[in-house]
């Protein structure tokens, strides 16, 4: 009878006693948006290395950018791709810009776009902005004004606001009718949950 009391009561102070993960990961971007890179890193560094998706993301970021670490893209594109593997659409976006500028990996269109579109399917504003600008420029896919504002209408509509530029860019090099196609294939895209356009 006393140990059928001694576990709910053990499972109780483990719920209450252990720290979670938010509170450290909150903690750290509390630090970080004041610029103290120092308690950022000490907060995320153990999460990032127990596998937080986001931890991992927002080392890849100082790394990136030197903020409160020595710059280090390698070091950077290390700490994406482990959050990149988990699907974590952010770090997507973020090693997909590293493939596109070949900071820290070998300069790649064809593999930006692949994770700008990873990025994008998961509806992440950023990522589309930056397919329709590739779609733009026929980098890493073939050029097509069509897709292009198809993407950027998408975006647009997401928040990004560059967006707005991809799709003001290309419309006045569009017929109206490329201009409603790629109007349709947005909506369609959008019904589609952003999967396989």
């Amino acid at each position: 009878m006393r140990t059928l009391i001694i576990i709910p009561v053990l499972l109780f102070s483990l719920l209450l006693g252990v720290p979670s993960y938010s509170a450290d990961f909150n903690k750290g971007l509390t630090a970080a948006q004041s610029g103290d890179w120092a308690t950022a890193l000490k907060e995320w560094k153990p999460l990032a290395e127990e596998g937080n998706a986001a931890a991992q993301n927002n080392l890849g970021l100082m790394y990136d950018n030197g903020w409160g670490v020595p710059q280090d893209y390698k070091e950077s594109v290390y700490w994406y791709r482990l959050a990149v593997e988990q699907g974590y659409e952010v770090a997507q976006y973020n090693l997909g810009l590293m493939y596109e500028k070949g900071k820290g990996v070998p300069q790649d269109d064809k593999e930006a776009v692949r994770l700008y579109r990873l990025a994008a399917e998961q509806g992440y504003a950023d990522a589309q902005g930056n397919l329709g600008v590739m779609y733009v420029f026929g980098k890493g896919v073939t050029k097509d004004f069509v897709y292009a504002h198809m993407w950027g209408n998408i975006a647009l509509m997401n928040g990004n606001e560059r967006g707005e530029l991809v799709r003001g860019h290309v419309a006045e090099k569009m017929t109206s009718s490329q201009i409603e196609e790629a109007q349709l294939l947005a909506r369609e895209c959008i019904k589609k949950n952003y999967k396989g356009c």
